[in-house]
C-alpha cells in the first residue's frame, strides 16, 4: 500500500505535555485553589503550568482583542494574549518547556486525572466518563460534608474504574502530600548516549574517531566508558560511514550538512522521548569522573545540562578563547524538550548548538578537571596531549 508520509517516531505527549493531570470531580473554586497550592510546592523545582477557562461572563471580559497577538510587559511578568484559540499541536508547543501541566478538568482534558469525590459533581461526572482515561488518584476532603469516601462512590464510577479500590486516596486539605505524589510520577526521560563521529577531520588529516589514545580507537574508548556507566550508546555518523560501525547501534545523519546540530536532531528523530548525552569523539582526556559529574548534576527541568567551556590547556592554541565561559554543547545532556527548540532555531537560520544553549534555559556546570574538555583537532595538538597528559604505550 502506498504511504504518503514518512513514518516518524512521535514523542509520548498528552494533550498538553509529557506530565499532565486534569483535576476534576469538584467545583472550579476547589480546583483553582488546589492547583495554586500544588504549584506553590512544585515550582521550586519544576516548571508548572495551569490551564483553565475564564469564569467571567463574556460581558464582563475585556472588549474583543484588537490584535491577533498582544504581548504586554507587566514588569513583574509577561502577558501573552492571542485572538485565535491554539489547536492541539500549537498548545503542545506552548507547553514545551513545562515539567507539569495542571488542568481544570471541568473545562479541558488531560491524559491523566486526579479525581475529587465531591457528591455535588457526581451527576456531571456521569456525562464526562470519557475524560476519565487514567485516574491516578482519588481525593477526599476531611471535614467537608460534600465529599465522600471511595467506597461510597456511585456505581457508575466504580464500573468505569474497575481498579478503584486499589487507587491511592489523599486529602485535598493536604496539597503538599498531593504535590509529593505528583513529583514521584513526573516523567523523567531515560538517558541514551550519542558519540559524534561524523566530522571530516580535515585539520587532523585522519579520522579522529579512529585515533588510539588509550590503546584502541577513541570511539571504542568512549563507547566502553559510557556503557560502563549504564548508558545505551549510539554512534552518530554520516550515511556512508555506517558500515565502519558494524555491530553497533548507529544513528546516521538525517539532517545533513548541519554538523553536530544535525547529529543531535537526528538522534531526537530516532528517539524523541530520550534525553541524549552528547559527546564529541575528539576529547582524549574526557574521563569517567567528568562523565559521572555530568550525570549526577543533570537538571531534567532545564533544556540541557552542559559544562562551561574553559580556556585552552597550556601549550594548546587557544582557538576556543571566544567561547570560554559559554556552554559546551558537545559534552552535554540534551533533554527531550530541546528537540522542538532546535527545530525552532533552525527555522530561523541558526545551526549552532552553542547558540541554542546560550539563548535557552541551560543548567551550567563547572568542569572538575578542565583538561577533560580539551578537544584535539591537529597533529600538533595530538602530539602535545600525548606528551603532557597521556602515557605513551
Amino acid at each position: 500500500m502506498h504511504q504518503k508520509h514518512s513514518k516518524l517516531a512521535r514523542p509520548s505527549t498528552g494533550h498538553w505535555s509529557r506530565s499532565e493531570w486534569a483535576i476534576l470531580g469538584t467545583t472550579c473554586g476547589n480546583i483553582q485553589s488546589l492547583a495554586q497550592a500544588l504549584s506553590a510546592h512544585l515550582s521550586g523545582r519544576w516548571k508548572t503550568a495551569y490551564v483553565d477557562a475564564d469564569h467571567k461572563s463574556a460581558e464582563e471580559n475585556a472588549p474583543t482583542l484588537p490584535f491577533a497577538l498582544h504581548w504586554m510587559d507587566k514588569i513583574g511578568f509577561q502577558r501573552l494574549e492571542v485572538l485565535q484559540t491554539p489547536n492541539a499541536w500549537e498548545q503542545r508547543l506552548l507547553m514545551n518547556d513545562m515539567d507539569v501541566v495542571l488542568v481544570n478538568g471541568n473545562h479541558f482534558e488531560a491524559n491523566r486525572q486526579l479525581l475529587a469525590l465531591d457528591r455535588r459533581k457526581f451527576d456531571s461526572l456521569s456525562r464526562k466518563l470519557n475524560r476519565l482515561t487514567q485516574v491516578d488518584l482519588l481525593m477526599t476532603k476531611t471535614g467537608d460534608p460534600d465529599f465522600t469516601r471511595p467506597g461510597e462512590m456511585p456505581d457508575f464510577l466504580k464500573e468505569h474504574l474497575p481498579g478503584w479500590a486499589n487507587l491511592p486516596v489523599l486529602d485535598m486539605g493536604d496539597p503538599d502530600v498531593i504535590a509529593g505524589f505528583l513529583e514521584k510520577n513526573i516523567r523523567i526521560a531515560p538517558l541514551k548516549a550519542l558519540i559524534l563521529t561524523g566530522g571530516k577531520s580535515t585539520r587532523m588529516g585522519q579520522d579522529k574517531a579512529e585515533m588510539a589514545y588509550h590503546g584502541h580507537p577513541q570511539w571504542r574508548h568512549l563507547h566502553s566508558l559510557l556503557e560502563k556507566n549504564g548508558l545505551e550508546v549510539y554512534i552518530s555518523c554520516r550515511e556512508e560511514q555506517a558500515a565502519l560501525f558494524a555491530g553497533q547501534q548507529v544513528v546516521t545523519d538525517t539532517f545533513t550538512s548541519l554538523g553536530p546540530f544535525g547529529a543531535i536532531l537526528s538522534a531526537f528523530r530516532h528517539d524523541p522521548d530520550a534525553a541524549w548525552v552528547v559527546l564529541a569523539c575528539d576529547l582524549p582526556l574526557f574521563d569517567e569522573e567528568t562523565l559521572q559529574f555530568l550525570l549526577r548534576h543533570r537538571d531534567s527541568s532545564a533544556l540541557a545540562t552542559a559544562f562551561r567551556q574553559v580556556a585552552a590547556l597550556s601549550g594548546l592554541p587557544d582557538d576556543a578563547a571566544e567561547s570560554t565561559g559559554f556552554p559546551e554543547p558537545l559534552v552535554a545532556v540534551w533533554e527531550p524538550r530541546s528537540y522542538a527548540r532546535l527545530l525552532n532555531f533552525l527555522a530561523q537560520g541558526v545551526s549552532c548548538p552553542r547558540k541554542v544553549l546560550i539563548n535557552s534555559d541551560t543548567h551550567l556546570l563547572d568542569v572538575p578537571r578542565p583538561e577533560a574538555l580539551a578537544n584535539v583537532n591537529t597533529p600538533e595538538e595530538k602530539a602535545l596531549v600525548l606528551e603532557k597528559y597521556l602515557t605513551r604505550s
